[in-house]
């Protein structure tokens, strides 16, 4: 049996299923990662700071307007698009057969897809808040208000994606450790592994079946039972009965 007819199967035992993406997700969508030989965070974007500065908070409170332009010409893909493998998951997620995503990304892709129960580790794009009132902002309202936009009460008004030196939101984590205890099959898609806090939370899985689905190597590819080196979206896709081959 070859690997995608061992997912099929695997799904078609399903009920409770879970996908943990990392950017491997998002970069089959045009969006590029952060961390891979060509990815955001090799580039030099600045003399004077590294990407990693320039992505933390207090580099927002520090120098906001330069922030700004860093976040809305790296972080924001507008054009990009859900890929087959956004909607194979919410076709999965239709059928009973996925409970949950749980992702490291910030595109909002998973919804636009048709994804209900997604855990935003990282946060979204395209939600926004004042961190002076707490008052909520759409992502358009960042885009348009330059340098630095501000709310009717004077406050910054800042994405709610999670930025080096900020922790994780802790209801976010908790629906993702819930999701992943709850399991019967946990598909990890599109990640190193290597980002921490997020990439514990697979330690929580205890279900039957663990699922791999990566271009390189992992810590977690000796405990899965079923480990695929091939793209996420068309791996995703065929696997999905009616969707796929």
């Amino acid at each position: 049996m070859d690997k995608i007819a061992q997912l099929r199967e695997i799904l078609g035992k399903s009920t409770r299923a879970v996908f943990f993406g990392g950017a491997g997700m998002s970069t089959e969508s045009g969006i590029p990662d952060f961390r891979s030989a060509d990815g955001i965070y090799s580039e030099t974007l600045h003399k004077e700071y590294s990407p990693e500065q320039m992505a933390s908070h207090s580099f927002l409170i520090a120098h906001p307007a330069e922030f700004f332009d860093f976040y809305r010409s790296r972080f924001v893909y507008l054009a990009a698009e859900p890929n087959p493998g956004h909607y194979a998951l919410a076709e999965l997620e239709r059928r009973g057969i996925l409970a949950a995503v749980v992702t490291q990304n910030i595109d909002g892709l998973h919804q636009a897809a048709g994804s209900k129960t997604v855990y935003e580790l990282h946060g979204s794009i395209r939600r926004a808040h004042c961190m002076d009132c707490g008052a909520h902002y759409e992502l358009d309202f960042i885009l348009h208000n330059r340098p630095v936009p501000h709310c009717t009460c004077g406050g910054i008004v800042r994405p709610d994606v999670v930025l080096y030196e900020e922790s994780l939101d802790t209801d976010t984590v908790e629906g993702a450790v819930a999701a992943i205890r709850a399991a019967d099959t946990l598909i990890i898609g599109g990640t190193s592994l290597i980002v921490y806090p997020a990439a514990g939370l697979i330690d929580y899985f205890r279900g039957d079946h663990l699922v791999l689905i990566n271009r390189t190597e992992t810590r977690a590819d000796g405990r899965a039972e079923l480990v695929i080196r091939e793209p996420i979206g068309d791996v995703l896709h065929d696997a999905t009965p009616d969707l796929g081959a």
